[in-house]
């Protein structure tokens, strides 16, 4: 069987340590004037590394001079040769960042310095440690794709002497790292003979007994089948001769271990149902000629439904372009084949991906961001933004993986920009690849003109409109059925802000009470002292620690003023103020009772700033409570009724400020009645996925908080949500607060939030 050959798994530079290989294999594409710069870099690795070796008992220049000469094999710039043979001196030698400055440059240098941060990338620590240096990997990639390159095959060099490394629990974390990480790498920069080499040698290792079982099977199908093999090049050659197609070149090919084995798991199968492990290569001038011998083979073999996909038309993100076709021969036994039509250029992106463009002469712009002229990749960018959005190293690294790992699918906006995604992408998904404000505002989708649930899958072909709404936000529950990396971190970076900022609403409110309730002064300023006591490292955390139960805040008061944990206080009164009156309990509704049917508690509403005998009302329009700020409005005839500062109905009162009173809680009598006396109402805006299951969530968590839901209204409903008011009866705000965080961990809420009107 003919087959292309991988990259050369011979041991560059055994039993040969000097660089004339090297030198010879990079003249033969660069200039000469670089020739003494390898040669300087080289002489630099050697010495740094004489007293070193390898596991297997080489020298330890070997390796470095074998990752040079797999990226000579790829046709790299003198740059990156330097790269690979210094990759090693700063992490593991004395020679400095400086010291190779001063020899070969900056850009060599720094090149040396990220890929030096990256050598430590085997799981032999903890998870967060793996994770952090894939960060600076990404940074790195970043600003030069060198970085990526030249480490690369310095995974590819370990990976093809893995075999020596004695311990197997090294070699396999070593292996599943390079099988989910560095091989999805090396396919989105499209080399696909480094993916396919790193896949096999990762399979090797973590499977050892499948690998061989199937490597047997291959060995004898090879054997039965090499005449059928040779007779269906021969035939696919005499099809595109008669098509008129000159300049053709045929090859065939077995999948790898790998890639059976993938299928099998995927589709569940035995190895002896798979029915296309046989492909075949056609390459041919012209992208006009590529069309003809696709019609030559259609023509001659009965295509198989749903195998057909161009991706010269649409070419993939990492460049890829080619035909691809299964067809079922006619004998022996209907033997189903994959064939694969492109031109020259298109089978070295298909073989080399980003090395096959990359520029080596003067001029061609690759000084520019270490990509020799060409555009950062899209899936790099990508990768930038998950790193923003998530927030923590675990969480990177897994959003990481669903973004390298896709079989994509091609989807259109309504404006004919062509998107890229996984297979199994939902139209959140295509909002988030759009931009990330779209991904966060929305509500809705039509996909060909059909208003569609967003959890829909979409297929190739798809137009996808994206419906939003001001105010919008992402749902939790939209984690459970995106793909992509960068919609997942988004998703989580929002769930992560809201609970963060419940928690610090909470922890505000919980102090401010504290403090008063010792009727000593919690101004800012004063918490701030306390931070370095309490461990935290900023007044935000400080309150979200107290709000998320972290520290209670008698240990921030205790913290600011010591002396009171050894004097056990006694609420105190405030001297000189005013009676403390009140006579209405929560909102009345029509027939005198709250919304529940019962009658208002008939404890005395604790106020401060009003005179004897004053009827007093709370304002339907902002639900005040205990904790916000308030101030009352006189109303002849039927007293005062109390607003929230902020309200926006107090703008309607401007033009007769005399009506205004200045009011306040009696926070010393709540303390000593043990209370707030009556209980309150607070309503809360909610928004929620439209499901009847969210209902029953919303009700259970306000159980939960001890706070009875006197009523529940649908003000909208639409297909993917609805947006309801809820009335909750609460003693303050911080118990308010707590109510709306419990709603916000309710999986299908997008949204909770404190009416104000």
């Amino acid at each position: 069987m003919v087959s292309s050959p991988a990259p050369d798994q011979e041991s560059e530079g055994k039993g040969d340590i000097s660089c004339e290989k090297l030198v010879a294999r990079f003249l033969t594409y660069g200039s000469q004037d670089d020739e003494g710069l390898i040669r300087r870099a080289f002489d630099v690795a050697f010495k740094a590394h004489a007293e070193q070796s390898r596991d297997n008992g080489d020298p330890y220049i070997t390796h470095p001079l074998a990752v040079a000469m797999i990226l000579a094999r790829f046709r790299l710039d003198a740059q990156s040769i330097c790269t690979a043979l210094l990759h090693d001196t700063i992490e593991d030698t004395g020679v400095s960042h400086d010291d190779l400055k001063r020899q070969f440059g900056a850009t060599v240098a720094d090149l040396v310095d990220g890929v030096t941060k990256l050598t430590r990338l085997e799981l032999q620590s903890d998870r967060t440690k793996q994770a952090e240096n894939f960060r600076k990997l990404v940074l790195a990639m970043s600003k030069d794709i060198r970085v990526l390159l030249v480490k690369l095959a310095d995974r590819l060099h370990n990976m093809r002497t893995l075999h020596f490394v004695e311990r197997t629990d090294r070699r396999q974390r070593i292996a599943r790292e390079t099988l989910d990480i560095y091989a999805p790498l090396a396919e989105r920069i499209g080399m696909d003979r480094v993916k396919t080499e790193l896949q096999n040698l990762s399979f090797a290792q973590l499977e050892p007994e499948a690998d061989s079982t199937i490597r047997t099977r291959l060995n004898y199908l090879r054997g039965q089948g090499a005449d059928v093999i040779e007779d269906v090049r021969c035939e696919l050659l005499r099809l595109c001769h008669e098509a008129g197609l000159k300049d053709v070149q045929v090859s065939g090919r077995e999948k790898s271990p790998y890639s059976i084995w993938e299928k099998m798991q995927r589709r569940n199968v035995a190895f002896e149902q798979l029915s296309d492990i046989m492909a075949f290569r056609v390459v041919v001038d012209t992208r006009e000629s590529c069309y003809a011998a696709l019609g030559a083979v259609h023509a001659a073999y009965p295509m198989i439904a749903g195998r057909f996909k161009d991706y010269i038309s649409t070419p993939k993100a990492n460049g890829y372009q080619s035909l691809h076709t299964g067809v079922t021969l006619r004998s022996p036994r209907n033997q189903k084949i994959e064939v694969q039509i492109r031109t020259r250029p298109m089978h070295d992106v298909a073989e080399n991906g980003v090395a096959a463009h990359w520029a080596y002469k003067e001029g061609t712009g690759v000084q520019e961001g270490g990509y020799g002229g060409l555009r950062r990749p899209r899936w790099v960018q990508d990768l930038l933004e998950i790193l923003e959005a998530s927030s923590a190293p675990d969480e990177f690294l897994e959003n990481t993986k669903l973004e390298l790992y896709q079989d994509q699918v091609f989807c259109f906006t309504p404006k004919g920009q062509l998107i890229s995604l996984p297979r199994g992408a939902t139209p959140v998904d295509f909002a988030y690849a759009v931009h990330s404000q779209i991904g966060d505002t929305c509500v809705g989708a039509k996909i060909n003109g059909r208003l569609m649930p967003l959890r829909h899958e979409l297929e190739n072909g798809d137009q996808v409109e994206i419906m939003t709404a001001r105010g919008g936000a992402p749902s939790p529950s939209w984690e459970r059925f995106v793909v992509t990396g960068k919609a997942r971190a988004r998703i989580r970076r929002y769930v992560t802000q809201q609970q963060r900022q419940a928690a610090l609403d909470s922890g505000r409110v919980a102090l401010a009470k504290a403090f008063r309730q010792e009727g000593v002064d919690g101004a800012e300023k004063v918490i701030e002292t306390t931070l370095k006591a309490l461990k935290q490292s900023s007044l935000s955390d400080l309150y979200v620690a107290v709000g998320s139960n972290a520290l209670t805040a008698r240990d921030v008061v205790h913290a600011a003023y010591p002396e009171l944990r050894r004097v056990q206080r006694v609420p105190r009164m405030l001297a000189g103020l005013p009676g403390v009156l009140g006579t209405a309990g929560p909102r009345l509704h029509a027939g005198g009772g709250n919304a529940l049917g019962r009658k208002p508690s008939a404890r005395a509403v604790p106020l401060v700033g009003l005179g004897s005998g004053v009827a007093v009302h709370y304002a339907a329009c902002c639900h005040p409570l205990p904790g916000d700020r308030i101030v009352g409005v006189v109303a002849t005839g039927k007293g005062v009724t109390i607003h929230t500062r902020n309200c926006q109905t107090l703008e309607s009162f401007a033009a007769t400020p005399e009506r205004f009173l200045d009011v306040d809680w009696d926070y010393d009598a709540m303390a000593r009645t043990g209370d707030g006396g009556a209980v309150r109402v607070g309503r809360i805006s909610v928004v929620a996925e439209n499901d009847a299951s969210v209902l029953a969530g919303i009700t259970n968590a306000i159980s939960r908080c001890d706070a009875p839901m006197v009523n529940l209204k649908i003000v909208n409903r639409q297909l993917e949500y609805m947006e309801i008011i809820v009335d909750v009866e609460v003693r303050d705000l911080r118990h308010l607060s707590s109510v709306i965080a419990g709603l916000r961990a309710v999986s299908g809420i997008t949204q909770a939030d404190r009416a104000r009107s």
